[in-house]
């Protein structure tokens, strides 16, 4: 079982690296991921990124508090309006749209009502 949480957190990691480069792909929800699966296999790698002098801040606030940045707020919460507006603006049928607002808009709410840092 611990390789298998190895693995997800190797995965988790890849990809927030990958979301450093691509600004469309977030950086800290995987390495949030990536620090769970740490914690059931790895602690060293875990501490890494607990630690780290730019990522380490916001999983922390996160662990600790539930806590997001105003700015991670307002870039999540855009990213989810210009998705909609996107598939808005592609034609998908209004019903993937309005299904698409539906659920960006509890995410939303979520992410707005949490705590800052």
């Amino acid at each position: 079982m611990r390789t298998l949480w190895y693995g997800l957190g190797l995965i988790a990691l890849g990809l927030g690296i990958v979301g450093i480069a691509l600004p469309v792909v977030p950086t800290v929800p995987f390495l949030l991921l990536a620090a769970a699966a740490f914690a059931r296999s790895s602690p060293r790698l875990e501490r890494r990124i607990m630690n780290h002098p730019t990522y380490g801040p916001p999983v922390r606030a996160w662990r600790e508090r539930g806590a997001i940045s105003r700015l991670a707020k307002i870039w999540a919460t855009l990213a989810m309006a210009c998705g909609v507006g996107f598939s808005l603006f592609l034609g998908m049928p209004l019903w993937v749209v309005v299904t698409q607002a539906m659920i960006c808009t509890a995410i939303g709410a979520y992410v707005v009502t949490r705590p800052e840092y």
